[in-house]
């Protein structure tokens, strides 16, 4: 067994040889908390949930190490901006993230550190690349930080870019460098922003750049040498690019392969901030069910542009009813016979089945999940034809086992009981919503006008129809009875 994966550091797909036998380290960037997910943020969750699951089936133990930017310059600005503490702006959406990631059935971390946990090690890192001659304080001595950029000879291996062709650093507003691409390891703190975002240094109080963050918290938990570094392909450069840079020149061997999910366009464009046309996790939510969001957002290969339209939505929501539909009509005609759900906590120990060679191909070779899904639906067609032969119950039940593994393998096993409370369709939500508010207004009327048995047949036949509405102090609440 191999699992090939493409290193963007090579250009290449290169075969997995774990650091340590029998175990994957993967460091994945996370978000900066600095406003809502979006779409974007979703998919590279999800196509790192889905390489996670398969070296789980593959027998491997796995540490996934997902990080939180905490502390970051849009973090300062737009806790000003919506008017509360920068920490307490970075914990909220923090949550809105973690919400997020949770409604798609991501598996949490192994261990998800924050930059603000994790300032003493960042400071030793920077300290290192000082006394290596790859970074230097300011030379005005404002208590900035810098790479030096041109004194690592390799700058620029990970993109394939010569140092002569690439443009001024991001934080070129900051002064006292040696060159224009040098980047910050280390920011003063400057008047006007708030004490509590600053920590103490030998080069005076102040916070760190963006990308020491994640090479001093990935090395710290997967060790100085791990095996794979993933994140969306907008991060390559200059993120990754500098982590690399710096963690070389302290000495450290860092990623073995680099991972990147594709981009995603919407419209026909890139989906960006300027243009305007980011699309958020809390309106996916609103419009599409979880499920459906990550059947699409993961049924493309991983490192192809998405292209997302509510037409796209229908296309494989489409997809994922046929699914769905025939792993109900298959089940509910075995009744007792159906076979156990696959169990992803278990790293798929507990099977009656393995995947189909063909599958199992398929994802070896880095994640070609359309070719997989293509083997799903083959079994499907196969299995669809034993619905009505008593005789061939057997065969049908290994059929079901085996979709439902390769489904929950790409975290999209419409049968798993996480989704239960996700099925929903949102229209008959905002359907029944509509219905109860009115049933609601008139038993409130009812109660004003002290016509308590109008109310009271309100709330029992509400009641019959397995809804049960409640009086608050704002109004009303309600929610459907357990069955």
């Amino acid at each position: 067994m191999t699992i090939a994966l493409y290193n963007t550091a090579s250009r290449t797909t290169e075969e997995l040889r774990p650091v340590a036998e029998g175990h994957v380290g993967i460091y994945v960037c996370g978000a900066t908390v600095q406003g809502e997910p979006h779409i974007g943020h979703l998919r590279s969750a999800s196509v790192f949930d889905q390489l996670r699951r398969w070296l789980l089936y593959r027998g491997y133990a796995v540490t996934l190490i997902r990080n939180v930017t905490d502390i970051d310059d849009k973090i300062l600005s737009k806790s000003v901006e919506e008017g509360r503490p920068w920490f307490a702006h970075a914990y909220l959406y923090e949550r809105a993230f973690t919400d997020a990631y949770a409604a798609l059935d991501v598996l949490p971390p192994t261990y998800e550190p924050r930059a603000t946990g994790h300032i003493t090690e960042m400071i030793e890192l920077i300290d290192r690349l000082i006394a290596a001659g790859h970074a230097y304080p300011a030379l005005d001595g404002c208590g900035d930080v810098y790479f030096d950029a041109t004194s690592w000879a390799d700058y620029g291996e990970l993109t394939n870019q010569r140092i002569d062709d690439m443009e001024p650093a991001g934080d070129s507003e900051l002064r006292g460098k040696k060159d224009p691409r040098d980047f910050a390891l280390w920011k003063a703190h400057k008047p006007g922003e708030p004490d509590t975002a600053s920590w103490p240094s030998p080069w005076g109080r102040g916070r760190p750049g963006w990308h020491i963050e994640c090479s001093a918290m990935s090395m710290k938990y997967l060790g100085t040498e791990f095996d794979i570094h993933g994140g969306g392909l907008d991060l390559r450069f200059p993120h990754h690019e500098n982590e690399l840079a710096q963690a070389r020149a302290a000495g450290d061997g860092f990623a073995k392969i680099w991972m990147h999910s594709g981009l995603l366009n919407v419209g026909g464009d890139k989906m960006s901030k300027s243009l305007g046309n980011s699309v958020f996790a809390s309106d996916l939510f609103a419009r599409f069910s979880p499920l459906a969001v990550r059947y699409f957002l993961t049924s493309a290969g991983y490192r192809s542009i998405l292209e997302f339209s509510a037409e796209a939505m229908e296309r494989q929501t489409a997809s994922l009813d046929r699914l769905a539909n025939f792993l109900d009509r298959a089940r509910q005609a075995l009744g007792d016979e159906a076979p156990a759900l696959p169990n992803v906590h278990s790293g798929y120990a507990e099977r009656s089945v393995d995947v189909p060679a063909e599958f199992a191909a398929a994802l070896d070779d880095d994640l070609g999940v359309p070719r997989a899904l293509s083997v799903v639906f083959a079994r499907v067609t196969e299995g669809a034809k034993l619905l009505d032969s008593a005789a061939e119950r057997a065969r049908l039940r290994g059929i079901v086992a085996e979709v439902e593994l390769m489904l929950d393998i790409l975290g999209v096993n419409p049968s798993a009981e996480v989704w239960a409370a996700s099925s929903a369709d949102p229209k008959l939500e905002f359907a029944l919503d509509a219905l109860v508010a009115g049933l609601a207004e008139q038993r409130a009327a009812a109660k004003a006008q002290r016509n308590f048995a109008v109310a009271d047949a309100i709330r029992d036949n509400l009641a019959a129809a397995g809804v049960v509405i409640e009086d608050t102090a704002d109004g009303y609440r309600y929610h459907l009875k357990d069955s």
